[in-house]
């Protein structure tokens, strides 16, 4: 499928709506909270069993970004596009079949393995384009597109409550909700393949500096510098903190609460993930816009530094103030998202934007990475503690511990980012279509 070229005077702020119907879409992964307890009284699963499909979607997230991205380069984002409409509707009516019949697996391999590569082709789709359009504001480029995914949930959430509550919270009721799923995004992210388009040019109209500024790493050497490997670091860091959280979020406030004179209702847990979800859709395009006035470097500092402070008011103060629980999830949640939304362009500043889908491709294996260990984190040691004989938010203070250590690790990384040494240049701009041939052909 060739890609799209934009006719004279097509305005690039058509672009963004084209990205953000599929990031919508494929954002429902976020609510997959609201799924868990339905499927472990339905199927008699664990918590940790209830997770593995969301875990297995973001590895597979990962996986097939940083295979996939030489492809989407090459390719183009509507044929992306169609790929993630593809597969990411599939495994919702394979995971409908599974729901019907009570056969988890067909869950796992719907909505993790198959749903999970529409989820990764999905997101890098319009990322490589949006930094063509606007090469004067990628920060927010990025941002409004990437929000879309973080604002998924906000839709999904108390969309998937309801359905559960009409059709009934078994087995079939679950099939059913899948089902409706898998139909209706399949209609939305068709609009973002038939709207997409990509520049006439290198420099579109009214964009600013050409986009071909700075320094130009390809995709293969920019994985030997260890900006890459920093970076991988950081945006692994931030993400643990965040989708650990995020995964478990209704069950998790319904468990801080559960001894208190207030306890959360079912109702109110799912309006937590939505809030949960809004915040991560709003820290995608504010911090990220912050990011194009203060800098990358500076606003992974506060990501790293302030959240951590957050997790260690939730595990000290957390379960005496709802409020306090709330305001401190809703922080962590707007820096997990402003990390992904600001990653595309810290790429660019470091490795220009040949290539840079490619490059943020790979970089998505961290969160491959951190979709295993923040849920695994979370749900194993809320297992053995509940074995143990202990209930409420003593079940999560552990986890939250190890949280903001990995998020001092992930702070420290982040001051070792320093800029690329010239050997890992493009040599010039007429000899990149050369190097690009040089490349193999599979990322």
């Amino acid at each position: 499928m060739s890609p799209p070229v934009a006719p004279p005077g097509w305005s690039r702020w058509l672009v963004p709506p084209a990205a953000l119907s599929v990031h919508l879409s494929i954002g429902q992964a976020y609510a997959w909270s609201v799924f868990k307890p339905p499927l472990e009284s339905a199927l008699d699963l664990s918590g940790t069993q209830s997770a593995l499909p969301f875990q297995l979607g973001i590895v597979m997230l990962g996986l097939s970004a940083a295979f996939g991205g030489t492809l989407v380069e090459r390719n183009g984002p509507r044929w992306a596009m169609t790929v993630a409409l593809i597969c990411f509707s599939s495994g919702f009516l394979l995971s409908a079949l599974g729901a019907a019949t009570e056969q988890y697996w067909l869950i796992v391999l719907g909505y993790g393995f198959v749903g999970g590569i529409g989820l990764g082709i999905g997101y890098i789709s319009p990322v490589s384009t949006l930094i063509k359009w606007f090469p004067d504001r990628p920060g927010m480029a990025t941002g409004i597109a990437i929000m879309g995914f973080g604002g998924g949930a906000l839709i999904a959430s108390p969309w998937s409550a309801q359905m559960l509550e009409s059709f009934g919270a078994d087995s079939s009721g679950i099939a059913l909700a899948f089902l409706v799923h898998g139909l209706t995004y399949a209609v939305f992210m068709l609009l973002g393949v038939l709207l997409v388009r990509v520049p006439r040019s290198e420099k579109p109209v009214d964009s600013g500096p050409s986009v071909r500024t700075g320094p130009q790493v390809s995709a293969n050497q920019a994985i030997r510098t260890p900006q890459f490997w920093c970076l991988w670091i950081v945006l692994c860091m931030n993400v643990t903190a965040g989708i650990g959280i995020l995964e478990k979020a209704a069950p998790m406030i319904t468990d801080f609460f559960a001894d208190t004179s207030t306890p959360v209702s079912v109702t109110a847990a799912a309006g937590f993930v939505a809030l949960l979800s809004a915040a991560n859709m709003a820290g995608r395009i504010a911090w990220s816009s912050t990011s194009d006035l203060i800098g990358r470097k500076n606003i992974y500092r506060v990501y790293l530094g302030v959240g951590a402070l957050m997790y260690a008011l939730i595990a000290l103060f957390g379960d005496s103030s709802k409020p306090l629980f709330v305001l401190c999830a809703l922080v962590i949640l707007s820096f997990y998202g402003g990390g992904f939304a600001t990653v595309p362009a810290y790429l660019k500043d470091l490795f220009g934007t040949y290539q840079v889908g490619a490059i943020h491709g790979r970089l998505l294996t961290a969160w491959s990475t951190a979709g295993v260990l923040g849920p695994l984190i979370v749900n194993w040691i809320a297992d053995r503690q509940e074995e143990a004989g202990r209930h409420g938010a003593s079940l999560y203070g552990m986890s939250f511990v190890i949280m903001i250590g990995l998020l001092v690790v992930g702070f420290v990384a982040n001051e070792l980012v320093r800029p690329v040494h010239p050997r890992h240049h493009v040599p010039a701009p007429r000899e990149a279509a050369h190097v690009q041939r040089q490349q193999p052909e599979s990322a």
